[in-house]
């Protein structure tokens, strides 16, 4: 209101702008003043004129309504799902393969849109998605596992991709075929995921199934490492596609007869669904997957 007669001069000239009545701004004018025991105005002319007082508060309130101007405008923006800043999980393949596009859509097409990406595996990305310390996880689960599940939490299916055995070229069985048994690996040496992974429970329940417990001989989460190993002939190992990115010369991946999928997961918490820029991030990541992984429930190259 002091900002205001301050630009504009007059009482009437006040209320007019502000839609109330001169009386009306009269008394909220003689309140201030008796409220902090200094004249704020004073007559020159048929002008009202801010003393030095009134210049000061007429300043501040023009700063205050200045960053409310602001603050509207960013809720506008957060609701319009342009702009925030939104914490990113992922197990380590995923942060690799997939949100570097993700990434790159978003600072192209909404620049307001900020990631912070935090690599954690499942086991502990959905317990951080539950604690409020991130927003989105991008996890996975096995074809041979229970899927993800958890109250309050929605999960979305964004691709599937193929878990394949790493061999040794020189260390085929004399058979060939295009896909093998793990049952006729049941004698080598297996290089195992560390124990705290789900990776490493996926690898247990294939061999349980083909009848055998492996026999590690080594712990590596990093498939690269896994896959180094193999070259050196240390032993086999379960390798899922997007892990399987560089491979060796002598290192040869075979499809499994009873085929075993990893399905990527977007996980967020249900309060979050009307989010729309956690929408539009899911949407970035989601569309990067596509180009990396196949629909849910169907590896690339099968038919």
């Amino acid at each position: 209101m002091l900002a205001e007669l301050d630009r504009l001069g007059t009482i009437a000239a006040v209320a007019e702008t502000l839609r109330l009545t001169a009386p009306g701004i009269s008394m909220q004018l003689a309140s201030l003043e008796r409220e902090i025991g200094v004249k704020l105005t004073e007559k020159q002319g048929r002008r009202i004129v801010l003393t030095p007082a009134g210049r000061l508060l007429a300043r501040h309130g023009s700063g205050i309504v200045d960053m409310l101007t602001i603050a509207e405008m960013e809720v506008a923006s957060i609701r319009r799902g342009s702009t925030g800043t939104y914490r990113v999980a992922a197990f380590p393949t995923a942060a690799r393969a997939i949100l570097p596009d993700a990434w790159k859509t978003l600072a192209v097409g909404d620049p307001g849109l900020q990631l912070r990406l935090i690599e954690l595996e499942p086991s502990d990305a959905l317990p951080a998605l539950a604690a409020g310390e991130v927003e989105l996880a991008v996890a996975h689960h096995y074809s041979n596992m229970p899927p993800l599940t958890a109250t309050g939490l929605i999960v979305t299916p964004i691709g599937s991709e193929q878990v394949d055995l790493a061999v040794r070229a020189d260390d085929l069985p004399s058979e060939a075929s295009e896909r093998y048994g793990l049952d006729r690996f049941a004698d080598h040496d297996w290089i195992l995921p560390s124990r705290e992974w789900s990776c490493f429970d996926m690898v247990h329940r294939a061999t349980d199934l083909a009848g055998f417990e492996p026999r590690g001989v080594a712990e590596a989460t990093d498939y690269s490492v896994q896959l180094a190993l193999v070259a050196a002939g240390v032993g086999v190992a379960l390798i899922p596609r997007l892990g399987a990115q560089d491979i060796p010369e002598n290192v040869t991946m075979i499809p499994l007869d009873a085929p075993i999928h990893r399905h990527v997961v977007l996980v967020a918490r249900r309060a979050s669904a009307a989010d729309a820029g956690l929408n539009r991030v899911m949407s970035a990541i989601s569309a990067s997957a596509a180009n990396t992984l196949a629909p849910e429930g169907l590896p690339h190259g099968a038919s």
